[in-house]
């Protein structure tokens, strides 16, 4: 065990936020941090919009589904997968427009989430709390009309960042085994595991503390599975959204 690894292993959510700035030169590491990321073959296909305007903030709640975390953290990140940046540097060398499939969809949108999460990692080691927004991708044209977002460039999700101001417990993960297997994927007891689980998150919500759900003994997580996505189907607007801004998905 490590410093590393236990701050890895210690993360939770925050979602309420004390109305205090990030310290000098913090948001500076912490976005530098996620330039070191990882990405494929160097394209560093990803932008962040950096939101600390109050009502641009309040705005970009009420598309994320009156979210009013997003309001009330002093700074909101917009993660931006962005082959824009692809797209101008070919066209220094030719006049050729970017060729698109899917694989460079899927490497932008990777490359995105590998910053954010160093600049989560980051922000968290100076103290800071985060939670992740989903929720920007509720409403996209408009969030992308706000930001002044080119073609070529979505929203992947926002982040949240600022010192917390609650202290909820750490939600437990699915068993280890129904997560890592050793050389081929193993269905034979995944069933079992998921019961087990489902005990372990119902607990969990009853007692919980500092977050949602907290005194609810019936939630389990494959009822969560089953409420979220066997239902009407989740963000199906994202497809014609991402074919107007110039994304080809073939």
């Amino acid at each position: 065990m490590n410093e590393t690894i236990t701050l890895l292993k210690s993360h939770r959510s925050i979602r309420k936020f004390k109305d205090v700035p990030l310290e000098e030169g913090h948001l500076h590491e912490i976005l530098t941090a996620a330039q070191a990321a990882s990405t494929s073959s160097n394209i560093q296909a990803y932008s962040a919009v950096i939101v600390r305007d109050k009502e641009r903030k309040s705005r970009l709640g009420e598309l994320a589904e009156n979210q009013q975390q997003v309001e009330e953290s002093p700074l909101f990140l917009i993660w931006l997968a962005d082959l824009n940046k692809i797209s101008k540097a070919i066209q220094l060398h030719e006049s050729a427009e970017l060729k698109q499939n899917t694989e460079l969809f899927i490497l932008a949108t990777v490359d995105a989430t590998l910053a954010a999460q160093n600049a989560a990692v980051a922000a968290e080691s100076l103290g800071y709390g985060i939670v992740y927004i989903g929720g920007i991708r509720n409403r996209p044209q408009e969030v992308s009309d706000l930001l002044a977002l080119p073609d070529l460039v979505y929203p992947v999700f926002g982040m949240c960042i600022g010192v917390p101001n609650q202290e909820p417990d750490i939600r437990p993960r699915l068993p280890f085994d129904a997560v890592f297997y050793e050389e081929l994927y193993q269905s034979d007891k995944l069933s079992t595991y998921i019961q087990d689980y489902d005990e372990i998150t119902s607990r969990y919500y009853a007692t919980r503390k500092g977050g949602g759900k907290g005194g609810e003994t019936n939630t389990r997580w494959s009822k969560e599975m089953l409420k979220r996505f066997n239902g009407e189907r989740h963000r199906e607007h994202m497809y014609d959204f991402l074919k107007r801004r110039g994304f080809d998905l073939t």
